[in-house]
């Protein structure tokens, strides 16, 4: 694996490139993984992931834990791992234990033999070595050591015991790996400052390719979520400050940071500030699933905000729409004018509106296509404003819009 930052903007964001030797194709970041069940996206049909844009679409999340029922392991081996199996030998999957769909952290049965995840097989008790012979089986091309992760309401003496826990768990699979894929170490503490911050500077000394920082999402206000970023990333700083560019608390800058639980637009916004390069999130499929279109501007600047039109029925918030409202049964436009999707190119939503009142498949096929196509997008757009040095003045006019908009509609009601 070959990670390299490209530019810089206010300090801290970045843009890179991610290559890997079994993906012909480099992978810009920030980037998001997109999400998956038993390592194929949801909704969308495999013929249709041409459609999508290339090669930001080739990322994908996989959780192992998805695969524990069904083809064994060894089985999945012999075929030669998962990207045989699921067809996608293009592709890189990112194996992550957690999702916010079937395999959710329990930290209260979590213990110091292993991580406790809830799945609708009921609660699993994930050894680091039960963990391993599954990253062996399964190659995936990067991969997080187990961690045992903690809510923000958690108790100190708890964080601390996570910490330790998540250590030891990253010492053993580090010396159980077999080469399979690049190993991102796991980082976590809860919503306490100096123990993520401890976490981090432990987990910088491991022989990792990169950094998982897990926690996030449980829990914890964006308020919160600044200073327990802050606490574990590298700042890029002044010149006369560049000796303590590597300080011992900060993580290497030439090492690609990944991040579970921030999904929101505004969530995004504020990692890539903080220096996230890869983010795993479930934001598209909970959209898609509650029948929610993305249609916020992409323009590197949001220069236009849509005047807000009250009307209880559109589920309208500035950034997506609801496609099950009855206004849109005749609506015969796309969901958004000049969108470049599949799904925009070819069909309208008073057809989607229609799906959804049959309860028909097809309607979740078609909006997850677009929303992966819009959110893509929107990750584009952030990478071209970061090089142009502009990110932040991306970030201000997107969150201010939407600010504007939740106001005209609180004035409204």
């Amino acid at each position: 694996m070959k990670f390299v930052v490209k530019a810089w903007s206010n300090g801290k964001a970045r843009a890179g490139v991610l290559q890997l030797g079994s993906c012909p194709h480099p992978i810009e970041t920030p980037a998001l993984l997109l999400t998956t069940r038993k390592g194929l996206p949801v909704f969308i049909p495999p013929d249709h992931f041409p459609s999508l844009p290339s090669p930001d679409s080739l990322l994908f999340h996989v959780s192992p834990l998805h695969f524990l029922e069904g083809i064994s392991l060894k089985a999945i081996s012999n075929i030669g791992g998962l990207h045989p199996l699921l067809g996608l030998r293009d592709h890189i999957l990112v194996a992550v234990p957690r999702d916010s769909i079937i395999s959710i952290p329990d930290h209260d049965s979590t213990n110091r033999i292993g991580a406790s995840f809830e799945t609708p097989s009921g609660r699993m008790l994930i050894k680091p070595a039960e963990y391993m012979e599954m990253i062996s089986s399964m190659r995936p091309n990067l991969w997080t050591t187990l961690a045992d992760e903690v809510p923000a309401w958690a108790s100190e003496k708890r964080n601390k015991a996570s910490v330790e826990r998540t250590l030891r768990w990253l010492d053993e699979c580090i010396i159980s790996n077999s080469k399979d894929g690049a190993v991102f170490g796991s980082i976590v503490g809860g919503s306490r400052v100096e123990v993520r911050q401890s976490c981090a500077q432990e987990v910088s000394r491991r022989n990792v390719e990169g950094f998982w920082i897990g926690g996030f999402g449980l829990g914890e206000s964006m308020e919160e979520r600044n200073p327990l970023l802050s606490a574990v990333m590298v700042h890029k700083l002044p010149l006369i400050f560049i000796q303590s560019l590597h300080s011992k608390d900060s993580l290497p800058e030439e090492k690609p940071r990944l991040i579970s639980g921030l999904g929101l637009p505004e969530e995004v916004l504020q990692g890539v500030a903080a220096g996230i390069d890869l983010f795993d999130s479930t934001y598209i499929y909970h959209l898609t699933l509650g029948g929610f279109a993305l249609t916020f501007p992409l323009e590197r600047i949001v220069t236009q905000i849509t005047k807000y039109q009250p009307n209880s029925d559109s589920g309208s918030d500035g950034t997506k729409i609801n496609l099950k409202a009855t206004m849109y049964r005749k609506d015969t436009s796309p969901i958004v004018d000049n969108c470049k999707c599949y799904t925009c190119q070819n069909h309208t939503k008073a057809y989607i509106n229609h799906l959804f009142n049959v309860h028909e498949m097809l309607a979740h096929i078609l909006l997850e296509i677009h929303n992966t196509h819009h959110y893509l997008g929107f990750f584009c757009s952030i990478r071209e404003a970061i090089q142009e040095g502009k990110f932040e003045q991306f970030r201000q006019k997107f969150v201010g819009s939407r600010r504007e908009h939740l106001f005209s509609a609180a004035l409204s009601i």
